[in-house]
């Protein structure tokens, strides 16, 4: 199954026109395997959100080239699942057959289905347990069972492997390697940096900007990790809205360099840059 391109055209999201993530230009590319890291509050999850349409860009464009949204499945953090809501397992695992069955179609044809995404993570017999009996771990299964059977053509994790065991994350991690061999777009926001080291050939470095994106090993490097944690420590959240200086140009990269080199995005005037988009002087 071949993946699909995302391609960031001078993307800019944010909330009440506060920009969390600005003028991004950049392309992921189909089959890709590729990490988004950072430090906390670098616009990571904000950008997931902004490909999926949950948030609409303040300036610039989401562009997916050959994709429709049903080709893009979304695992979000385990946060934002509510695990007071009185549902089974079988059911939140149910979900990502939603595009496929629809709210009026029965289920019974498909059960074997959901079955079979259950046994892929090691829940078999978990089927009728309250998603709120289950533990962080139990709940990932169940979201990557559900992220299965959407069988969809790009992959968006957000902190997939946070607060779960080491077993866990290795059999999780066998997934996203089977999904990036069937040739599925993978993106993953991530924070340990030794595991996107070992399990992700490419990495965009974010800092509301992009301080570097190409192959992992040129990413994560000493100088790019300093200057993302001073980009995201001089961020002045009471800065004027977002705009785009008329005269900058947004040319986008070629799709083919990313999982080539990395590219430094930010190397811009930043004197001029801090004062339109948010950083303190």
């Amino acid at each position: 199954m071949p993946g699909g391109a995302l391609a960031f055209r001078g993307l800019t999201l944010g909330y009440a026109r506060h920009p969390a993530v600005h003028h991004l230009d950049g392309t992921i590319l189909p089959g890709s395997l590729t990490a988004v890291v950072g430090p906390n509050g670098a616009g990571k999850s904000t950008l997931l959100k902004g490909i999926m349409g949950e948030i609409a860009p303040l300036e610039g464009e989401v562009a997916r080239v050959g994709l429709a949204r049903q080709d893009i499945a979304y695992l979000p953090q385990a946060a934002e699942i509510d695990r007071a809501f009185p549902i089974g397992v079988f059911d939140l695992v149910a979900m990502g057959l939603w595009r496929r069955v629809g709210p009026w179609r029965a289920l019974k044809p498909h059960r074997g289905a959901v079955a079979a995404a259950l046994a892929a993570v090691g829940l078999t017999g978990f089927e009728r347990r309250p998603i709120g009996t289950l533990s962080g771990g139990q709940l990932r299964r169940a979201l990557f069972a559900r992220v299965l059977l959407q069988d969809a053509r790009v992959i968006l994790l957000d902190e997939p492997f946070a607060a779960i065991d080491a077993r866990t994350t290795d059999e999780l991690l066998g997934l996203v390697h089977g999904w990036h061999a069937e040739g599925r777009t993978v993106v993953a926001v991530l924070h340990d940096l030794d595991q996107v080291a070992r399990h992700f050939p490419s990495t965009l470095l974010l800092a509301r900007e992009a301080v570097a994106w190409g192959a992992t090993h040129e990413v994560l490097t000493a100088d790019n990790l300093r200057r993302a944690r001073r980009l995201c420590e001089a961020w002045d959240e009471d800065a004027p809205v977002c705009r785009a200086a008329a005269d900058q140009d947004h040319q986008p990269h070629d799709p083919a360099s990313h999982d080539q080199q990395p590219h430094d995005h930010g190397s811009r005037d930043h004197a001029r840059h801090d004062r339109t988009h948010g950083h303190a002087a």
